[in-house]
């Protein structure tokens, strides 16, 4: 049985586990950080404003959770560290999980909940840079929540009766009770230190069951597809793929060909916004802001769109007139995330792989640092707060504005509406990100930009590599709820896509029933085929079946060892062996007439012949038997007629080995 356990509900962080062939493999592990829109941001300094936000209390005065939820603006929000809706951890036992297959570096967020707090003990495949690259993220992670403490923790609000009585959207948030918060260095290098790396096309083998292989998805550095193949089976793992030219290496297409089952995740979350586009938005805005004095404010991730927005910036500063505005990059990973991007030189498109052999940087970030055009810092503590100039332009997370040092700045700009902040990470609405500052006076830009295959991408690639099966989110097979009627937007395929949602369980449909064994060459060279059709030949073996490490062989039958002689023993071997004459090779079916003359040429006349869906039933009258001739399989049904029913056998063998 295949199966398919789907543990995440977000279709771009998805977390899923296959059964498939005796082994248990985990395609990614993503961490839904959308809950922490739920929580008040946690300010790197006392913030007068969050601190004398009313506390919530129902409209009838009967709920009050004044040390736990706090009211902004009509919006209601935790009061404490924000929590994140990890992977479903009741629908299977993830102790028995052999292996974990991560497909780029945003996909592997949860790995230390489920490395270090399941029974966990397999092995982690990911490439190089996603495995650095993750750390940075997940380092990142930690250094935002652990410089900024909250004591108190809350939890009455989770109280499935209280939560029903709240507003939304905290009264529509799934799985509170098991949101967690983040973890810390110790487990994450614990998590880490379990990472096998992997290149390209490079082929694993997993307890002889399956091969496991990644191949580029075009997306970012080292992220990757996964082919999982039997002898016979092939499923293919298509998650946060790109066919645009950016700096990755391009998608390896041809590759996914001839797969039973692809399982596809990890679309754009945008489908209406062209990257491109959205690049021009963000250089226009950012110069628009800059020339009238006042400062933009960029919440991102250390690593990925940020490469293409300083790429961009590169070829734009001049002619926009903005040689001399200071541009920060603040992040407690900022240097290294930085001089990792110029080092994986064979993680890249040709283009940027070439520059290195000149040599010259990959990135033109680099000129931009030699310049002083870029500078970055690990905080906004220290040497920032003593070089920082305005009007300016900061890169800065985290992209949910509810941690990091982003609200420092949120805090400082928010009131003058000089200042603008562009989103270009489409991770979080970014209306549910500016809720906790309202009211704001700063300009909102939403310049979305997300790579990843849109649904007319999808569809030409799916008519190229033709899977006999898709399986996909359920999000992919609808139009999104505020467009309902583009139909352009979701998957239309023939046969209909597999959908899955958080919790649910899929059988996975797979044709063939076909496993390979292999035969030693002593046993092969006993074996005497006879031809029955021509070009086939069949030959009967007997021998033992020695499976280890799911590989089958078939071995000669040891012989016994020999008896001790006594001398009536060494009389009878004196004598020559009686040798019996060999069976007749049996195969195909019994035909219907000759098998009819044989009966009435042995006596038996009276037979009604009954035709079913299988073959045929013949009803012998004056013997009172039942014969069902089916093409795999002959059955005789006759009545304590032993005698009968071994001569009716015999006459069938006659027919079948003759035909």
């Amino acid at each position: 049985m295949k199966l398919l356990y789907c543990l995440s509900g977000h279709p771009t962080l998805p977390c899923n586990v296959l059964k498939f062939k005796s082994t248990t493999i985990m395609l990614d592990c993503g961490l839904d950080t959308t809950s922490v829109l739920n929580f008040l941001p946690l300010p790197l300094v006392h913030s007068p404003r969050l601190s004398k936000l009313p506390s919530w209390v129902s409209k009838d005065g009967s709920l009050n959770l004044e040390k736990e939820l706090k009211e902004c603006a009509g919006r209601v929000f935790v009061d404490s560290q924000p929590e994140f809706c990890l992977p479903e951890r009741e629908l299977l036992d993830l102790s028995t999980v052999d292996v974990i297959l991560v497909s780029n570096y945003h996909c592997m967020m949860a790995l230390p909940y489920i490395t270090e707090h399941t029974g966990f003990t397999g092995t982690v495949y990911a490439t190089e840079p996603t495995l650095t690259i993750g750390r940075l993220l997940m380092e990142e992670l930690v250094n935002f929540m652990e410089r900024v403490p909250k004591a108190q923790s809350a939890t009455c609000w989770k109280n499935k009766e209280i939560q029903r009585m709240l507003p939304g959207p905290l009264k529509d948030a799934v799985d509170v009770w098991a949101w967690k918060r983040s973890y810390s260095m110790p487990e994450v290098n614990s998590a880490l230190s379990k990472v096998q790396l992997v290149g390209y096309s490079q082929k694993v083998e997993l307890f002889g069951a399956v091969q496991v292989s990644p191949l580029s998805s075009g997306y970012s550095l080292g992220s990757s597809n996964w082919i999982i193949q039997s002898h016979h089976e092939k499923v293919s793992y298509v998650s946060g793929s790109s066919l645009l030219t950016t700096h990755p290496q391009p998608m390896d297409q041809s590759s996914l060909k001839n797969s039973d089952v692809l399982i596809l995740t990890g679309l754009t979350q945008m489908p209406t916004a062209n990257p491109d586009g959205m690049l021009g938005e963000f250089c226009s805005n950012l110069a628009m802001t800059i020339r009238a004095g006042g400062n933009v404010l960029v919440p991102c991730y250390p690593s990925g769109v940020i490469y293409d927005l300083l790429e961009c910036l590169y070829q734009f500063i001049e002619s926009a007139n903005l040689g001399t505005t200071p541009f920060y990059f603040i992040s407690p990973v900022a240097n290294s995330s930085l001089e990792f991007s110029q080092i994986f030189a064979e993680w890249l498109c040709h283009n940027k792989q070439s520059k290195v052999y000149l040599p010259e940087p990959p990135f033109p970030h680099a000129e931009l640092i030699q310049t002083n055009k870029l500078k970055h810092y690990s905080s906004i503590h220290g040497d920032f707060s003593i070089e920082f100039r305005q009007p300016c332009v900061v890169f800065t997370g985290h992209p949910s504005l509810r941690f990091g040092d982003v609200v420092h700045f949120m805090e400082l700009w928010g009131k003058s509406s000089l200042n603008t902040i562009i989103f270009t990470e489409p991770d979080f609405s970014y209306l549910d990100a500016l809720a906790p500052y309202q009211p704001l006076a700063m300009k909102c830009v939403y310049c979305p930009i997300d790579t990843r295959l849109n649904f007319h991408q999808v569809s030409k690639l799916l008519k190229e590599v033709q899977p006999v099966h898709v399986v996909c989110p359920e999000q992919y097979t609808q139009p999104p709820l505020t467009q309902s009627h583009r139909s352009d937007l979701m998957l239309e395929l023939q046969p209909p896509p597999m959908p899955y949602r958080r919790c649910s369980v899929l059988s996975l449909p797979f044709r063939r029933r076909y496993e390979r064994v292999y035969i030693l060459p002593e046993l092969a060279n006993s074996l005497v085929p006879s031809e029955i059709k021509p070009g086939v030949s069949l030959a009967t073996v007997s021998a033992v079946l020695h499976s280890k490490d799911n590989k089958h062989t078939l071995q000669s039958v040891p012989k016994p060892p020999p008896a001790p002689l006594s001398k009536k023993r060494k009389r009878v071997l004196e004598e020559p062996p009686v040798l019996l004459a060999p069976k007749p090779l049996l195969s195909g079916a019994v035909p219907l007439e000759a098998f009819l003359a044989t009966l009435q040429k042995h006596g038996i006349t009276e037979v009604k012949v009954e035709e079913t869906a299988d073959g045929h039933i013949l009803h012998l009258q004056a013997e009172d038997t039942l014969i069902q001739l089916e093409e795999d399989g002959t059955h005789i049904v006759c009545d304590n007629n032993e005698p009968l029913r071994t001569t009716l056998r015999d006459l069938g063998e006659q027919r079948e080995s003759s035909s």
